[in-house]
């Protein structure tokens, strides 16, 4: 396999390190070695020198989340995630990449989202229709929320209506490219959906970036890709803990004491960590869990769902134990993705799981 000088320098250097075993949410979720750093590592090393197939090794390469805590934990500075990118885009040029994963790439050229959905739910669909008129300032939804998860777009939606914002929602979002970039990494095709994305939200004063994910993307990998954004663009969180402090966000305290689960693109890759905080403290008591901010977990997604359901079921369950074991039972979420994540197994956990959205409209 023909791999960058750089990513085969942080391979034969996480081979032999332990240093972030701890702190893999799908390895301590799974229990299995080969869900490590280190693991990963080992198989690429030896698939560069060539003592078994990239496509031996493809399984194991799509188990990783690509959330960075173990980048975050290396004191060295080796990446993880760097390699595992690299990995997954080599596989898609060799075509190695595995059957379960080249429907989702497909759905993502295809429709622009990995799910291969085109039409929203109605009650959505209509929502859109009455901000379709042209403002400064757009709320850009993203592919979970609009595809995966309507009623919390539509909450996302009520909010901003809340506050009396003015600001359009799009009946046709582009892809954000945030997917691809997940799927077969540093691609052509990821970049020219970054670019015909960045060419809509540039028509715009100010973006709003609903998903985590997709306000990761804009704001830091646009930059990675070469890509300009003109726009404003802001987190949700952040546009909404400036509508509180602007008072045009009503606040009342709920009396419930509740935990935050800090989302990575968030905390790590932005470094944004008390704005969400502002806004949960606003109509609720805040505690914290042991893991948060920077040391955040990952509590599971929806793209990931799709083909290691069971897994997702496993991260998410531990995350709630985790809330527990300081003797929480409320989660507050602020990414879509999180949310469907543990709200899938919450039931099942006597654990409860709201979104911030569900804090300000009550």
């Amino acid at each position: 396999m023909i791999m960058s000088e750089k990513s085969k320098q942080h391979v034969d250097s996480c081979r032999f390190c332990w240093m972030c075993h701890h702190i893999c949410p799908i390895g301590n979720a799974t229990g299995q070695e080969r869900n490590t750093a280190r693991a990963r590592a080992l198989g690429i090393s030896l698939v560069n020198r060539e003592a078994i197939d990239l496509s031996e090794i493809m399984d194991n390469i799509y188990e990783c989340c690509t959330c960075g805590a173990c980048v975050h934990d290396c004191v060295t500075g080796w990446d993880p995630v760097m390699f595992t990118k690299e990995t997954r885009l080599k596989a898609a040029l060799e075509d190695k990449t595995p059957d379960y994963i080249k429907p989702l790439i497909a759905n993502c050229l295809a429709t622009g989202n990995a799910y291969g959905k085109t039409e929203i739910c109605d009650r959505l669909a209509q929502s859109v229709k009455a901000h379709a008129d042209k403002k400064d300032i757009l709320l850009f939804l993203g592919a979970d929320a609009r595809f995966m998860a309507c009623e919390q777009a539509l909450k996302a939606i009520k909010v901003l209506e809340k506050a009396g914002v003015e600001f359009t929602v799009l009946e046709k979002e582009p892809a954000s490219g945030v997917q691809l970039d997940f799927l077969i990494g540093a691609a052509n095709e990821t970049k020219a959906q970054m670019e015909e994305c960045a060419e809509v939200l540039n028509k715009y004063k100010t973006v709003v970036l609903y998903d985590p994910n997709d306000a990761k993307a804009v704001k830091q990998l646009y930059k990675e890709y070469g890509v300009e954004v003109a726009a404003n663009a802001v987190t949700y969180t952040s546009f909404l803990a400036d509508l509180i402090k602007e008072g045009k966000l009503e606040t009342k305290q709920s009396g419930r004491t509740v935990v935050f689960q800090d989302p990575y693109q968030l905390s790590r890759d932005l470094e944004e960590t008390e704005e969400a905080r502002e806004i949960v403290k606003a109509y609720a008591k805040l505690d914290e869990m042991l893991l948060n901010r920077a040391e955040t977990v990952w509590a599971g997604n929806i793209l990931m769902a799709q083909y290691m359901p069971e897994v997702i079921k496993l991260v998410a369950k531990r995350r709630i134990f985790n809330a527990k074991s300081v003797g929480a039972n409320t989660i507050v979420t602020a990414s879509v993705a999180e949310y469907v994540s543990l709200k899938a197994v919450a039931e099942e956990e006597n654990s409860e799981i709201i979104s911030i959205e569900d804090l300000i409209l009550g």
